[in-house]
């Protein structure tokens, strides 16, 4: 009786989303042999897992309409096991990766598993850029969230997926099925998405056009390469993407010549720098968010670089 309650539970919880399959085709199979008046009020207690508060809550976290609903589905199972088979099904479902996306610019940093997820624009039917996203990683619990990130972002604008709150992870309360490691690299996912997301709506605003050359007024679009100097010049150039109005990177190398890990590129000795920039793509972003962005515009040069420091600001920060 209680797998049957079970099944009959989250059999009515796909029900209210047959528009997602998020769930296990097997999971939703309900025994037709069974109509006893228990079951029946099981069902409806299920059916009412999640409270008129509990919906507030969740539809105030700025989430993009497949993460809501997919939210609300998993606070509704009311057993923790079952939650995670379902991540486990939609790791299944996760179509595999192209191994020419598994570079280091691609990479999520600080996850246990190893983890991989890159997104392109499109438009949309409105005329709006959106964002696809794709992931893969080499754990089965970490790929199910993978697969619940790119599902849920996926057809949205970088500006919808930039008001995601990743509180929501505890809305659908998968944190139950987490330890503290898997967590944090959860909210590494969902951070290097939201980078990627902002990268291209910055791409999308260097688009041609009278207001793109309106835009651009007081940004710098170019910079005096330095002779025997290849990962400043690199650098520089990557940072230009994110359109600044003041940008300096100072080759602070020499400070710590002789120090642990200071030897930099060979040919060059280049490994300490500090950048002082400033950017309307800064505007509003909290300043963990303004360092993930340039990690990801730098993309494998960071993995060269021993220590950057970095005061990215807004203009409207400027005085």
């Amino acid at each position: 009786m209680k797998l049957f309650t079970a099944s009959l539970q989250l059999s009515l919880l796909v029900s209210s989303i047959t528009t997602s399959n998020a769930f296990s085709p097997a999971s939703q199979h309900v025994s037709r042999s069974s109509t006893s008046a228990s079951a029946s009020a099981s069902a409806s207690a299920s059916a009412s897992a999640l409270s008129m508060a509990d919906t507030s809550e969740i539809e105030a976290l700025g989430l993009t309409p497949e993460l809501e609903k997919m939210t609300k589905a998993f606070g509704s199972i009311p057993d923790e096991k079952l939650r995670y088979k379902q991540l486990l099904y939609m790791a299944n479902q996760l179509k595999p990766l192209d191994p020419k996306l598994m570079v280091s610019e691609n990479k999520v940093p600080g996850c246990l598993s190893t983890v991989y997820v890159d997104c392109t624009a499109r438009d949309n039917e409105e005329g709006e850029t959106v964002l696809d996203f794709v992931g893969d990683s080499d754990g089965q619990l970490t790929k199910g969230l993978v697969a619940l990130l790119v599902r849920g972002m996926s057809g949205c604008t970088a500006e919808q997926i930039q008001k995601v709150d990743p509180e929501f992870i505890n809305a659908a309360k998968i944190t139950q099925s987490l330890t503290p490691g898997r967590n944090n690299g959860f909210l590494n996912m969902l951070a290097v998405m939201k980078a990627k997301a902002t990268s291209y709506s910055v791409g999308a605003d260097n688009s041609g056009g009278e207001e793109a050359d309106a835009d651009t007024e007081g940004v710098i679009s170019s910079f005096d390469e330095i002779a025997g100097k290849p990962m400043y010049n690199d650098m520089m150039e990557s940072l230009l993407k994110l359109k600044p109005v003041t940008l300096e990177l100072i080759d602070d190398s020499a400070s710590h010549a002789g120090h642990a890990g200071s030897k930099g590129w060979e040919e060059s000795g280049e490994s300490h720098f500090v950048l002082n920039m400033v950017a309307e793509v800064f505007d509003g972003m909290p300043l963990v968010k303004r360092h993930q962005l340039i990690y990801l515009v730098l993309g494998e040069t960071m993995d060269k670089i021993h220590a950057l420091s970095i005061n990215a600001k807004a203009p409207s920060q400027v005085t």
